[in-house]
């Protein structure tokens, strides 16, 4: 491999492209005679409609009120679902996190059997208190 630059290589001349004259270059415009009442036209349309904006915005929301409430509802019920999902993935990501809240959910299931459920007199206080924060919610039926 030489690294002698050979002083014999001749470098290709770019071809030179003809000066215009930019100042004789005519453009041709076109007569606004016709065009300015169309124009003038749509314009007013266009600025009338724009100056009703909002009292055409507040009569939509007037009207539909009541659909737009709950639209609004049900998106943002499902971006919370959305959102609560992935943070449970996030969560469920984690080593060794996953499998610790089933073991807490399996003791609590079996603190849960063992106090409420194993027993008649444990069966009937649980039936009491589920009873009793019923009427509270709902209200007692005469």
């Amino acid at each position: 491999m030489s690294t002698d630059i050979n002083s014999e290589t001749t470098v290709p001349e770019v071809p030179k492209v003809p000066e215009t004259d930019y100042q004789s270059v005519h453009t041709e415009t076109i007569e606004d005679e016709e065009t300015n009442p169309q124009v003038q036209e749509i314009l007013d349309k266009v600025s009338g409609v724009l100056a009703n904006l909002p009292d055409y915005v507040t009569d939509f929301f007037k009207e539909y009120q009541r659909p737009l409430i709950t639209v609004g509802l049900i998106l943002t019920a499902f971006v919370s679902v959305k959102l609560l999902l992935a943070i449970l993935h996030a969560v469920n990501e984690v080593p060794l996190l996953a499998p610790t809240f089933e073991l807490i959910g399996l003791g609590y299931s079996g603190w849960f059997v063992y106090r409420f459920l194993l027993k008649d007199v444990n069966r009937q206080e649980l039936t009491e208190n589920f009873t009793s924060l019923k009427d509270q919610v709902l209200g007692k039926r005469i």
